[in-house]
């Protein structure tokens, strides 16, 4: 089995108290589903920088609003899991990356 980086992409906060709890119990509910397949919730990104091969700085990122890691067969089988991801019903979208251990 191999590690999978999730990358979230887009989507949109809720605007009452109300579609927060209920965006909250989607990821709950999700992240249950998926079980031992959790390697790390992950948590959101806030602001970003990016740093150039040259050494400049530029505010701003590849637009990931958030990450998980899972654990997975394949890509193929973490794809799988990555559409169930709440995320793709507030219209945000999921990047799916296998892991390679290097260290």
């Amino acid at each position: 089995m191999a590690n999978y980086l999730l990358a979230y992409k887009g989507g949109g906060m809720a605007s009452s108290d109300k579609e927060r709890a209920e965006q909250m119990a989607a990821w709950g509910k999700w992240f249950g589903g998926l079980g031992a397949a959790v390697v790390d919730g992950g948590n959101p990104c806030g602001t970003s920088k990016t740093v150039a091969k040259d050494g400049n700085v530029k505010d701003g990122g590849s637009g990931i609003t958030g990450y998980s890691v899972l654990k997975a067969e394949s890509l193929e089988a973490a794809v799988k899991l990555a559409k169930g991801c709440p995320l793709l019903k507030a219209g945000g979208s999921v990047e799916v990356y296998e892991t390679i251990n290097a260290m």
